[in-house]
């Protein structure tokens, strides 16, 4: 029986990337981004809550941060910044695969806006 060879492999279409398009250009070579779980040990060891109750603590300030940008309201961090909820107007767009002209619905998106003292502070 005659054994298949094996084909080329092909090209890649396209070089994987490291970093998204908008932080090409920044200067943050060894940042890395801090996981919920690894938020928790952290808040459990420099409070006196175990981490069952870091936990469940993290998990309530989310969900109040959430249901008050669903309500429409900011949310004010100390330090931190300002979440924001911005309306969009509806726009005109391009799919990128045909080239077609669509519109973009209105919306709702979250802004943030970042706090003076922690801009000072980086």
């Amino acid at each position: 029986m005659a054994r298949a060879t094996k084909s080329a492999p092909t090209a890649r279409t396209s070089a994987p990337r490291s970093t998204s398009a908008r932080s090409a250009g920044r200067s943050d070579a060894g940042s890395t981004k801090v996981a919920k779980s690894q938020m928790i040990e952290m808040i459990a060891g420099r409070t006196s809550l175990n981490k069952k109750q870091a936990g469940d603590a993290v998990n309530a300030a989310m969900e109040c941060i959430v249901t008050a940008l669903r309500e429409g309201k900011s949310v004010g961090l100390p330090g931190l910044g300002t979440l924001s909820v911005a309306q969009t107007a509806e726009r005109q767009g391009v799919r990128p695969g045909t080239s077609e002209r669509i519109t973009i619905p209105a919306g709702r998106k979250v802004r943030f806006k970042v706090a003076s003292t922690l801009k000072g502070n980086l």
